[in-house]
């Protein structure tokens, strides 16, 4: 028996082929879109996390995040240094990114400012800001990133902190997992693992465009830590503590990342 030729397939003209290809993008968009609005309807409805030391989130997005945090931490190196600009690039006018612990205290006097140190025994270190100028000052232009979503090239100057646990024969301390930060009022505080706070470039800064701290900008002493979002920044430090369990901080208790890396 003979078989058949088989009759070529018409080739589509380009009008079918646009349309076809637009049916494809358009079926493939609409099963996305589906799959990410009944993702977001569960995580709406999911839980809450119970309220401690972070608060405010979701129990499956809290849980992402804690285990992004293991990843990254695995993965931090104090060799890894944020880019650095010369200082004619930082901006003259520095935006703020938040007023927390600073408006109760609008007259916070440099002069009679300590900074208290907590160590074990209940001993507490006082350091004054003449103090923490005596020590070698280290100078930083990065750009300073903040949650909200904006980033400015900024010029600060101060102590490192590791310079300032080595001068003050903090070493013990550092061996221990995170370190808290409050301001003097104790409406304010962070808290930070303890391979960010001993970072070299995190400084606890005293000035700003090489003058002293202005209020808003955490006057007499801040944090700056180049490798975190502005949230773990600390504005106007009052005592700083060390523990092996986290300490707690202000932003995650309303439902931000406790991490806060970038």
């Amino acid at each position: 028996m003979k078989t058949q030729d088989k009759k070529p397939k018409k080739e589509l003209t380009i009008e079918q082929k646009i349309n076809r290809r637009n049916f494809i993008s358009f079926t493939a968009f609409t099963v996305l879109a589906a799959g990410a609005f009944e993702g977001w309807q569960w995580l709406y409805k999911a839980p809450e996390e119970t309220a401690g030391i972070t608060a405010g989130a979701r129990k499956p997005l809290r849980r992402a995040l804690n285990k992004t945090e293991l990843f990254f931490r695995r993965f931090f190196s104090n060799n890894n240094l944020v880019k650095t600009y010369p200082k004619s690039m930082a901006a003259r006018q520095v935006r703020t990114n938040s007023d927390v612990g600073i408006e109760a205290d609008k007259k916070s006097d440099p002069a009679t400012w300590k900074l208290q140190v907590n160590k074990k025994g209940g001993e507490v270190l006082q350091v004054s800001l003449q103090d923490l100028m005596a020590l070698p000052k280290t100078e930083i232009v990065f750009d300073f990133k903040c949650v909200e979503g904006w980033d400015q090239i900024s010029h600060w100057g101060g102590v490192k902190f590791s310079d300032f646990i080595e001068h003050y024969k903090l070493a013990d301390y550092t061996k221990m997992e995170y370190v808290g930060m409050e301001t003097p009022d104790k409406a304010y505080y962070v808290g930070l693992d303890m391979q960010s706070a001993v970072h070299p470039q995190t400084l606890l800064a005293y000035e700003m465009n090489d003058k002293p701290l202005p209020l808003e900008h955490g006057a007499p002493l801040r944090l700056i830590v180049p490798v975190k979002y502005g949230i773990k920044n600390l504005k106007r430090i009052g005592s700083i503590t060390f523990s092996n369990t986290r300490p707690r901080d202000y932003w995650a208790e309303q439902g931000y990342d406790y991490y806060s890396g970038l």
